[in-house]
């Protein structure tokens, strides 16, 4: 019973913390992102303190937390961009 909880729970949860952290540290200017609050923006700038500055619209930046952003959503963000070019 705890090999089926590890197989079925533990280990695709870990999984995907490690993508998450992965997809985090790889983020750079220019990236098309979405928070996890659904907030759409480009990266302007990655801070060294965890921080990243966001613009969400032409001339309006947000200072927000690396953690905020949303793999799942960002990746459908991007992947529905390629698809309509």
């Amino acid at each position: 019973i705890i090999l089926v909880f590890w197989l079925f729970m533990i280990r695709p949860q870990a999984k995907k913390a490690k993508e998450q952290k992965k997809y985090i540290e790889n983020m750079q200017k220019g990236d098309k992102v979405v928070t996890i609050a659904g907030i759409h923006g480009v990266i302007n700038k990655v801070n060294e303190d965890g921080t990243i500055s966001l613009e969400v619209s032409p001339g309006s930046y947000l200072k927000i937390e690396k953690s905020t952003i949303s793999t799942e959503m960002s990746a459908a963000l991007n992947k529905a961009v390629v698809e309509t070019k």
